[in-house]
């Protein structure tokens, strides 16, 4: 016996059956008497403990992340459910398809759970300027800065990604290398894979090295698949670069298998940079070279900041967690030429 049944032995609507089983006043005599002898006649009982497990999925905290091969926002993920749990938060995590909009999927999860607050692991700034306004609960966006879009009720926590890409090109320009390929990203604007090219960009005309965008960079989705694709892609085309830059270390992982499949050895004939600091960057051979970013510091201060505003009327936070470039095995020097 379920509520269908009964509103069909009734001939009464499901909202109303649901309306006289959660005992609210707003139904009539008669259809309440019609419903309970139903219930009565078929000895129905409600299902307490689901009608609790829906309250709680109610008033939990959601975290969406964007992509679901990312090691760097599994990490934070970990993090933050922990952190959560240890406050007695409930958690809803919901995984998005990297190039998914994000914050329409948030509204629309905003009117069917109701979550008390939401965490963004990843987002793309125009989608937030374009969809974020029904949203009232008090949000979280990791690893992207939303300083610029003004809402009362989101703060943000990032690393400055286009100076720790201008960071990893000073490095490879000091070891010697001049011909830099970089692999991975997506161009919508306000990504953050746009800010780490910008970098690039920025410091290779600095430098005075030859940089190409459509030559020298291939976009590639944060995978190792991928990673391993474009940089097979890069290297076919432009066979004299000395460096590659992977705009993630997941990219970075799938591009060494290539650049071992092609017959090179890293990093005597090529040298390879990732960016996050994964705990597999430490681990593969040889181990990676690679911007770290604080997927603790980023988790705490995330967490603190949102159960803050849950609690408490609060005005947004905006902070730039440091980065850290971390040296190891991945990178040689190249005489100048």
């Amino acid at each position: 016996m379920t509520i269908k049944d009964i509103a069909r032995l009734s001939g009464y609507g499901l909202g109303t059956v649901s309306r006289v089983l959660n005992n609210h006043p707003d139904v009539s005599e008669k259809a309440r008497e019609r419903i309970l002898a139903v219930v009565h006649e078929h000895g129905f009982e409600p299902n307490a403990n689901a009608k609790y497990l829906k309250t709680q999925a109610q008033s939990s905290v959601a975290v969406l992340v964007k992509g679901s091969q990312n090691f760097l926002f599994a990490g934070i993920l970990e993090r933050v459910q922990d952190l959560f749990r240890n406050n007695g938060e409930e958690i809803y995590v919901a995984y998005l398809d990297e190039e998914a909009d994000e914050v329409q999927y948030a509204v629309q999860l905003v009117k069917l759970r109701r979550p008390k607050g939401i965490i963004f692991l990843g987002g793309d700034l125009d989608c937030f300027r374009r969809e974020f306004h029904p949203i009232t609960v008090p949000c979280v966006l990791l690893t992207n800065d939303a300083h610029a879009l003004g809402f009362e009720n989101l703060s943000s926590f990032s690393t400055d990604d286009t100076a720790s890409a201008e960071a990893v090109i000073e490095y490879l320009y000091r070891h010697g290398h001049q011909k830099i390929g970089v692999l991975g990203g997506n161009l919508a604007v306000e990504q953050i894979s746009v800010k780490r090219l910008r970098g690039v960009e920025v410091c290779m005309g600095r430098l005075g090295l030859p940089f190409d965008p459509k030559a020298n960079h291939v976009p590639c989705r944060f995978s190792m698949a991928d990673g391993y694709a474009a940089a097979k892609e890069l290297l076919g085309r432009e066979p004299d670069i000395t460096a590659l830059f992977a705009l993630g270390d997941v990219i970075a992982l799938g591009a060494m298998r290539a650049i071992c499949d092609l017959g090179l050895r890293i990093p005597d004939d090529i040298s390879i940079v990732g960016y996050d600091g994964i705990d597999a960057a430490n681990f593969c051979i040889p181990r990676l070279t690679t911007v770290r970013q604080d997927s603790a510091e980023l988790a705490a201060r995330g967490v603190q900041t949102l159960l803050q505003a849950i609690h408490y009327k609060t005005t947004p936070v905006y902070e730039t967690i440091d980065f850290e470039l971390v040296e190891r095995e991945s990178v040689s020097f190249v005489e100048t030429r």
